[in-house]
């Protein structure tokens, strides 16, 4: 299961992906602004961020620099959406934009790509942690056994 993190100031554009999300078996943790998410990122690790640009207190762009700024969140993949057009410029703190209304289908195909991407990543970091063998008595050759 993996934890996606959705920040919006209008509610009514969280709950339908919220639904949608724990339908497909997704843990979905809701914030009202980007000053709310940061602290559930460091409260809980979560495999993607889903947010506004325009909001009060803190924005996604902001809230996009800060995730970056973090070593904890700093590679985890964020969709920025808006009403208004992408915002100009340097684009490095967020893996995607998508202009409201978002196509749901697309939306999803693209979170669905981002969170496998993340948990193939963490598979692959716990098999290399696991390289050696879990017992501190090496292993027997049964040949040697009569």
């Amino acid at each position: 299961m993996s934890t996606i993190l959705l920040v919006d100031d209008d509610l009514d554009n969280l709950w339908p992906l919220q639904l949608t999300l724990e339908g497909r078996g997704h843990h979905v943790l809701l914030a009202e602004n980007g000053q709310a998410a940061m602290e559930k990122l460091v409260r809980e690790p979560v495999q993607l961020v889903v947010t506004d640009w325009q909001m009060p207190q803190m924005d996604g762009i902001e809230l996009c620099r800060r995730i970056r700024s973090r070593p904890s969140t700093a590679d985890v993949p964020v969709i920025l959406l808006s009403a208004a057009p992408e915002p100009p410029g340097d684009r490095r703190g967020w893996f995607c934009f998508f202009r409201k209304p978002v196509d749901p289908g697309v939306l999803l195909e693209r979170i669905d790509m981002f969170v496998a991407q993340r948990l193939a990543s963490s598979l692959r970091n716990a098999r290399a942690d696991c390289a050696e063998p879990a017992c501190r008595w090496a292993a027997l050759n049964a040949r040697c056994w009569p």
